[in-house]
């Protein structure tokens, strides 16, 4: 087993994993309708970090998979490094995320008369209920093995692991949907 880097069940952890949560929940909401720089012309195209969100999902949907082969080959320390990869990755997509919808505001699908349009709903709709409610479950997941706490841990992360690697595969998913819409020349 690997050594524990936290005291297991500190009443802190929880406190600061739910502050952290809540907040990024709501910066997120906040800035991400937060109009006065849209439309700011940067000398190149904003829509550039909606692909540079697309390819960090899917290198985290890579991770999340590698990660998931490590711990069932018992390779425990890769198991953790790729999980803490992951969560890395997922703070750069989050920044960039806010910096992409701060720039550029909102872009519309096709439309109801799109063949995929109800595909592509039902995708976003399920990607972003699920992305607003993961991050405190990655938080616990990752504090309960960090802390030495594995058998909780394995309970989580049967549930975790699974919500984010949908939310990272549905996030390549709807760029891949929507791009047309906004992406006319990278």
């Amino acid at each position: 087993m690997l050594q524990p880097v936290f005291k297991k069940d500190d009443k802190k952890a929880n406190l600061i994993i739910w502050i952290v949560s809540i907040v990024v929940c709501g910066a997120v909401a906040f800035l991400t309708n937060f109009k006065p720089l849209q439309g700011l012309d940067l000398g190149f195209n904003v829509h550039l970090l909606a692909l540079i969100n697309a390819v960090i999902n899917g290198t985290v949907s890579v991770l999340l998979v590698l990660a998931f082969m490590a711990v069932k080959n018992k390779k425990l320390a890769l198991h953790k490094n790729l999980m803490l990869a992951a969560i890395v990755l997922s703070s750069l997509f989050l920044v960039s995320y806010i910096g992409h919808h701060l720039l550029s505001g909102e872009t519309k699908f096709g439309g109801p008369h799109d063949t995929f349009y109800f595909i592509y709903l039902f995708i976003l709709i399920t990607h972003i209920i699920l992305a607003t409610i993961i991050l405190p479950f990655i938080l616990f997941t990752a504090y309960r093995a960090l802390s030495g706490d594995y058998q909780k841990h394995k309970k989580l992360a049967r549930y975790t692991w699974p919500l984010w690697l949908y939310v990272s595969i549905t996030g390549v998913l709807v760029y891949w949907m929507i791009s047309p819409y906004y992406v006319p020349h990278l």
